[in-house]
């Protein structure tokens, strides 16, 4: 797929992964610390398999983003360069979240291998690595960003859009506790609450407010942009619920375990919303069970209130929704970015 000025996107990827060599081989000879050939394979490797994993969507976003706040210019060097440096500090800040998330929820696989943690000789130093990749982004930021007039901007942003992951992460983690389900608890607006801040502010507010400081910008006249954008994350959860239930595990690299966890899914709000007494009880009978057999109680009271044409119904109305906000925008270039954002996600299967 060739953009307006003849790079295609993946001479972009390309670039972009040649860039994650040269930041982690910066990282790998900081004279902050002094070295020894086991703390470098170390890292080395912990980087190999928890940065580079995965589909790498947010980082390539960035320079995406700021191609099209450029509008066709061809972008130098250094452009390229600095924006796919910002793109992996969002990769760098995911695979952080990442690693001390699937501590957290006792995971097994993630991106179709089994999580760090649960490598033989890793175990819990997962912890201290997830402490490595976290300071990593400031070393980068420092590095390659501290002369601009955004740096500033910049730690700002990435202090609190990790902020608010991390505390969207608390509120649902306090959800599912072990001792407290109560199903009743869940609704529409606790699940969009857990969604904006532990998914949407970093998958999708985080990459744009990047490009938009790189291109000289002020964040805060473009609140309505990242409005947009929280809608946008939220509904990309959404799909994230639905595919756990009812995706490919080869397609999404993962065995969805929602149900059995007790998560505030978009399904089971919605299923709460359909169902009649009788089928109420089922659910707070089944519901966060580790049995396989609970579970294939739960997806058949699914299929039975046909969720998924629940789902469909509600993803064309989001579309529309956000396609009229989009297109209310008053810069063609905010609507470009807007826009392809929409579309890599519209109707995703993983």
């Amino acid at each position: 797929m060739s953009n307006q000025n003849g790079t295609t996107s993946s001479d972009l990827r390309e670039a972009f992964l040649g860039v994650y060599s040269v930041l982690k081989s910066e990282l790998l000879n900081d004279t902050a610390f002094e070295w020894t050939d086991d703390s470098r394979q170390w890292v080395e490797r912990m980087l190999d398999y928890n940065v580079r994993g995965g589909k790498l969507n947010r980082g390539l976003s960035v320079i995406d983003s700021y191609k099209l706040l450029k509008e066709g210019k061809e972008l130098t060097r250094d452009e390229v360069f600095l924006a796919s440096a910002l793109g992996w500090c969002i990769e760098w800040l995911q695979a952080y979240f990442l690693v001390h998330d699937d501590i957290m929820d006792g995971s097994h696989t993630r991106r179709g291998q089994p999580c760090w943690f649960r490598l033989p000789k890793v175990g819990l130093i997962a912890l201290n690595d997830g402490i490595i990749l976290r300071n990593h982004v400031a070393r980068i930021l420092k590095k390659h960003f501290r002369e601009k007039p955004y740096y500033v901007d910049l730690i700002d942003l990435f202090n609190e859009v990790e902020f608010q992951t991390a505390s969207g992460q608390m509120i649902d983690l306090i959800t599912t506790l072990e001792g407290e389900k109560d199903l009743s608890k869940y609704s529409l607006q606790l699940h969009r609450r857990i969604v904006q801040y532990k998914t949407a502010y970093y998958s999708f507010y985080l990459p744009v407010a990047c490009a938009l400081l790189m291109a000289g910008e002020n964040l805060d006249y473009h609140v309505d942009v990242k409005n947009v954008l929280i809608d946008m994350g939220i509904y990309f959860q959404l799909q994230d619920d639905y595919l756990d239930c009812f995706g490919d595990p080869e397609k999404i690299g993962k065995i969805g375990t929602d149900i059995e966890d007790f998560k505030c899914s978009w399904l089971v709000v919605k299923a709460l919303e359909h169902c009649n007494e009788e089928q109420k009880k089922i659910l707070f009978e089944h519901y966060g069970k580790a049995d396989a057999a609970d579970v294939a109680k739960v997806k058949e009271l699914y299929n039975h209130i046909d969720l998924k044409g629940v789902f469909a119904d509600y993803e064309d109305k989001i579309y529309e929704r956000l396609t009229s906000s989009i297109e209310a925008h008053p810069s063609t270039a905010l609507q470009a970015v807007l826009k392809s954002f929409l579309g890599k996600i519209y109707k995703r299967q993983k």
